[in-house]
């Protein structure tokens, strides 16, 4: 029996854990996680400062393992190579045969005159990066009116418009002269911009914040580069991650801008220490994104027990991004944001609606749809993504993929009825799950779609499929002998 260790008990670590002792019967594993909750969703992790997501259906255990052991609110201190042992920071020791580095990111905090003291952060200064963060900001967000968030990619605007769905009074700034400069383009950007001042929110791009001001060890107001000030009483800095690499360094691994491993996940220092997710820097360069991350953990799995069957996710289509702002609807996907719009490969279409908050844009080679951006339109963007993720031939005339949606019918129908797909439709593009694993589960006597994600993972990515998992469950007949009294176990785990 093999031991196996694994620093990190996130996203990609839970993930890794289930397929592990899915595909090797010959394996126990032991996982460190220094936070005192077990796995849970971190992309949503905005939601729950917007109030459309309470932090207890984040959760992402599955079924108790005999063979799995978490030891939650246990950090790892120091790993000691050459006898092949963890020490966590309550001084005990565990032994491995494989060591799995999973130790993920931690939030990137810019230097700004008196943002932090020695101990952390002054009052009312935020991050966002894991549960502890996003409801410190849900209670400072109770008692504040003015809040500023710095930073608007993604998650920025995904901030902000959480906080002024509270009622506050928010300030976006970002450095770029543009919002979320990798997925829009100038005039998507200023659609962008002109939804979110319609939610309240005053947007400040090619602009920086050099300190902040303090009374009695609460943030009082904002110093921008330009001399101007902004009182506030919250400040969320949404300034991107860096790679936890500490423990990696410290024991002697080869580390840059994360801990860098060789094609198949393996240290070139050690072949007994793997790292994924956020803390690895693959020789074929890292996303950051989650999809990635859950991919690495199946195929370090497939290198770990060669041979064995895995239900880990196929090849995912990860490059799409939805905004998750509360008040505007924003998508993209493959080939969007700057690119030679003049390229002889693409045939590119535009609909611009600033008056109505929308701005559509599609990108067709090939016959197929190979890039989008929508802002403003759910049931378009649904379209698109549709067509996008599943790869199905566009028209001839790609003018006819908005017509269309806009029109309500055709391909936007489509999407949006979910008991029309077929088996072999994509549902779940995070983990590749489709409408067929969930009417499978749901005759194997699923009842809800929380067990339906237990089973298959649906709606445990960025969440957005959750709607049509919960109409497939409704429209499938289950098998009436089939108990359900095992879908609804919980995870249990061992805890110090």
């Amino acid at each position: 029996m093999r031991h196996v260790v694994v620093i990190g008990h996130g996203m990609v670590g839970a993930r890794f854990t289930e397929l592990l002792v899915e595909a090797e019967q010959r394996v126990r594993v032991t996982v460190l996680g220094k936070e005192p909750v077990e796995a849970y969703n971190r992309v949503l992790l905005s939601s729950v400062v917007a109030g459309s997501k309470s932090p207890e259906v984040l959760g992402l255990a599955g079924p108790w393992h005999p063979r799995v052991k978490v030891l939650t609110g246990v950090g790892a201190a120091s790993i000691d190579r050459d006898r092949k042992v963890v020490v966590d920071d309550r001084g005990d020791e565990h032994r491995y045969d494989e060591l799995v580095l999973a130790t993920g990111s931690a939030a990137r905090v810019p230097g700004i005159q008196g943002v932090a003291y020695d101990e952390g952060l002054v009052g009312g200064v935020f991050v966002l990066k894991d549960m502890a963060d996003a409801t410190g900001i849900v209670e400072a967000a109770g008692q504040a009116r003015r809040a500023v968030v710095l930073g608007a990619g993604v998650l920025g605007v995904e901030v902000a418009t959480g906080l002024a769905k509270r009622g506050l009074s928010v300030r976006i700034v970002h450095l770029a002269d543009r919002l979320m400069e990798r997925q829009l383009g100038w005039e998507a950007s200023q659609v962008a911009i002109s939804s979110l001042e319609r939610l309240g929110i005053t947007t400040h791009v090619g602009a920086s914040v050099v300190g902040v001001n303090t009374r009695r060890g609460r943030l009082e107001s904002i110093r921008f580069a330009d001399g101007v000030e902004a009182a506030a009483d919250l400040f969320v800095m949404c300034c991107g991650t860096v790679a936890e690499t500490m423990l990696a360094r410290r024991c002697g691994l080869t580390v840059d801008r994360g801990v860098v491993v060789t094609d198949d996940l393996a240290s070139p220092d050690d072949p007994h220490v793997h790292a994924i997710g956020d803390c690895a820097q693959p020789a074929s360069g890292a996303t950051g994104l989650v999809a990635q991350g859950w991919q690495q953990a199946a195929a370090l799995v497939a290198t770990l027990a060669p041979g064995a069957a895995t239900t880990g996710a196929g090849p995912a289509t990860h490059d799409v991004v939805r905004v998750k702002a509360s008040g505007m609807s924003m998508v993209s996907m493959g080939v969007c944001g700057d690119f030679d719009r003049d390229d002889p490969r693409y045939r590119v279409l535009s609909l611009k609606d600033p008056e109505r908050g929308r701005y559509v844009e599609v990108v067709v080679s090939g016959g197929h749809l190979v890039g989008a951006t929508c802002i403003g339109d759910a049931e378009v963007a649904a379209t698109l993504s549709a067509l996008y993720t599943r790869a199905l031939p566009v028209p001839d005339d790609p003018a006819l993929l908005m017509v269309r949606a806009l029109a309500g019918g055709g391909a936007s129908a489509a999407a949006r009825r979910p008991e029309e797909l077929e088996d072999a439709d994509r549902v779940c593009t995070c983990n590749s799950v489709t409408a067929g694993r969930i009417r499978d589960a749901v005759r194997g006597g699923c009842t809800t779609a929380t067990q339906v994600a237990t089973a298959t993972r649906a709606s445990t990515g960025c969440g957005d499929c959750r709607g049509v998992v919960e109409a497939l469950v409704a429209a499938t007949p289950q098998d009436s002998t089939t108990p359900t009294d095992q879908q609804d176990q919980t995870l249990v785990r061992s805890a110090s």
